[in-house]
């Protein structure tokens, strides 16, 4: 797939989405796929490897978060794996401060050598288990936007985003279609956490993909003592 046509289908899944996509930073993506695909032979970073299919999965899935983020400034985004959803909302979003944190350095590095082509300003790719990271000062409740997509049950990912936001800040889960039992299971965590659930939005993204993005405001301190560390919050989620 050429850039032309990968621009012309990357319009026309943005526009079933109703996503705003400026034409500008079009090749961005383009060039971020190239990369990733082509790397995929070394490190595996997806099993989406028909383009089109990626194009939606990926990039239009990523970004059907971004209008809760427009008023936002710092934003991190845990378990990114190959970038998702960081880095498309990174080329869509110029100017605001994104934070990609990671547990496997190898997938990190993949995203650290294309953004030495791509050059995006603003992004910080960061090795890290989350319930590490939420215990430094610097990281610790200082963030308008946490993001996850796919990752870990709902108890456990929520007690590794909330420490990382600021009061009034957003949590942002993408899950996918069985996520209700999940979220019933989580209630408990997100009260103790400091949170509560404001909002529960469906997109189907196309025929094969629905997205539940599951919105938690933080509306007080997390407690010190979260998030567990040694692996505690997968192995005994707050249920």
């Amino acid at each position: 797939m050429n850039v032309e046509e990968f621009r012309e289908i990357f319009i026309e899944e943005a526009d079933k989405n109703n996503i705003y996509i400026d034409k500008k930073v079009i090749s961005k993506f383009y060039t971020y796929m190239i990369e990733i695909l082509e790397w995929n032979n070394k490190v595996n970073l997806t099993s989406i490897t028909d383009e089109r299919m990626f194009i939606v999965k990926h990039f239009i899935d990523s970004l059907t978060i971004n209008g809760f983020i427009q008023d936002k400034e710092t934003i991190i985004d845990i378990g990114t794996g190959a970038g998702f959803p960081g880095i498309p909302l990174k080329i869509v979003n110029e100017d605001k401060k994104i934070t990609v944190v990671d547990s496997i350095n190898k997938k990190l590095n993949v995203i650290r050598s294309i953004n030495n082509k791509m050059n995006l300003k603003n992004l910080d790719i960061i090795h890290s288990r989350a319930e590490d990271l939420a215990r430094r000062k610097e990281f610790r409740e200082n963030f308008d936007v946490v993001t996850t997509r796919a990752v870990s049950n709902f108890s456990t990912i929520i007690e590794y985003m909330l420490p990382f936001l600021k009061v009034s800040g957003i949590a942002i889960c993408m899950k996918g279609p069985n996520y209700e039992d999940e979220l019933r299971n989580g209630k408990k965590a997100i009260n103790i956490l400091g949170g509560k659930l404001v909002d529960i939005k469906k997109i189907n993204v196309d025929n094969e993909l629905t997205r539940n993005i599951i919105l938690i405001k933080k509306i007080k301190k997390t407690p010190e003592k979260f998030p567990r560390g040694q692996g505690k919050a997968l192995k005994e989620p707050i249920t």
